[in-house]
């Protein structure tokens, strides 16, 4: 929970939904256009080559995708796949070591935390994930990122 307040003599608490957790992948352009997926597993490098070809499949013009250095994005699999989504059209930039600052992907998340999920939506699993989904999926809609005013 990105942050709380209560009286010096107050218990707060939110029960814990233990062994149910949500991941979210997601691709955001400087004009708010996003892809994203949510999932209860892990995502993996597998789950990277699946959500990367089929976006590889729908392009019809040159894309590039702008990646960090975790582990799922920069798997031996993975790599194995860059020819081919090249082919497509689909190219692959991976960001510098320690450079979470040039990830666009992180300023989703951080609205994502500390705005546009409220400590209320954490109450139960399914409230959770449909917060985040409702979320997601008004990015671009009715939700903005103005990403010019966090440039270096």
């Amino acid at each position: 929970m990105p942050y709380g307040w209560q009286f010096p003599d107050e218990d707060v608490a939110i029960e814990v939904a233990k062994g149910r957790r949500i991941n979210c992948f997601a691709l955001i352009s400087r004009k708010n256009e996003i892809i994203y997926r949510t999932t209860e597993n892990n995502i993996t490098a597998d789950f990277i080559i699946e959500q990367l070809e089929k976006l590889s499949m729908s392009i019809n013009k040159p894309t590039v995708i702008v990646l960090d250095n975790a582990r799922i994005h920069t798997a031996r699999k993975v790599k194995e796949r860059l020819r081919d989504w090249q082919d497509r059209g689909l190219y692959i930039f991976y960001l510098p070591p320690y450079s979470p600052h040039l990830n666009i992907a992180e300023r989703l998340w951080k609205e994502l935390k500390s705005r546009w999920i409220k400590p209320a939506d954490y109450c139960s699993a399914e409230n959770l994930f449909y917060t985040v989904s409702l979320a997601l999926t008004a990015v671009g809609k009715e939700l903005f990122i103005n990403f010019s005013k966090f440039t270096i």
